[in-house]
């Protein structure tokens, strides 16, 4: 049942072992309540991809907990083209003021989200496509690592290729949000493999 829910969602084929964190346990008197807000929670992908990365990435949100069809997430303050370095510095671990350690923070971001593409990239069985790519759907921690907060548009590399194999005339009927792919006129289909990376959104 969640295996199902997991693969037609994100397009993963998972053993029973590796769903842990998403099933309620033990059977008792409050398990068909519990299954019951299991299956609510299934049915919002971007809640089985941060159940499902937060043992396996520090640039996800864990899951702190959940009742009925919501659930809990760590607060970060998200990104947003108004601040001078993308995201709000107050707060962060000995956060600069101006100059080389405001400088230093930046550098400290910089690297961490291209680690977090670089990982994103290469770390699990498949890739991770993040298709909505700007500044509110990110945050840092204190330690300036940076975080996705908003992946309702990051689909495995399976997923995304259901999602960009579709009809097309051109090129620009390939697009889905920052993913993009090319139209094959000859048969008027959109390829199944992205053009542009996580990097080049």
């Amino acid at each position: 049942l969640v295996a199902g829910e997991v693969k037609n969602a994100l397009g993963l084929e998972l053993s029973g072992g590796s769903l842990g964190p998403l099933w309620p346990g033990r059977r008792g008197p409050r398990w068909r309540g519990q299954l019951a807000s299991l299956w609510s929670l299934l049915q919002q992908e971007e809640f089985v991809l941060f159940s499902l990365l937060q043992d396996l990435s520090r640039h996800a949100l864990p899951v702190l907990g959940s009742c009925g069809h919501f659930y809990a997430v760590e607060y970060l303050a998200a990104g947003s083209p108004r601040h001078k370095t993308l995201f709000p510095l107050d707060g962060a671990a000995g956060a600069p003021r101006g100059g080389q350690g405001q400088a230093k923070a930046v550098s400290d971001m910089a690297l961490s989200f291209l680690d977090m593409v670089s990982h994103f990239e290469d770390d699990f069985s498949h890739r991770l496509h993040l298709c909505d790519v700007k500044p509110e759907n990110f945050a840092i921690r204190s330690d300036f690592t940076v975080v996705a907060i908003d992946v309702d548009m990051a689909f495995f590399e399976p997923k995304m290729r259901e999602i960009l194999e579709q009809n097309c005339t051109g090129d620009e009927d390939c697009n889905f949000f920052d993913c993009f792919s090319k139209c094959d006129l000859r048969v008027n289909k959109c390829g199944a493999e992205r053009v542009n990376s996580n990097l080049q959104v």
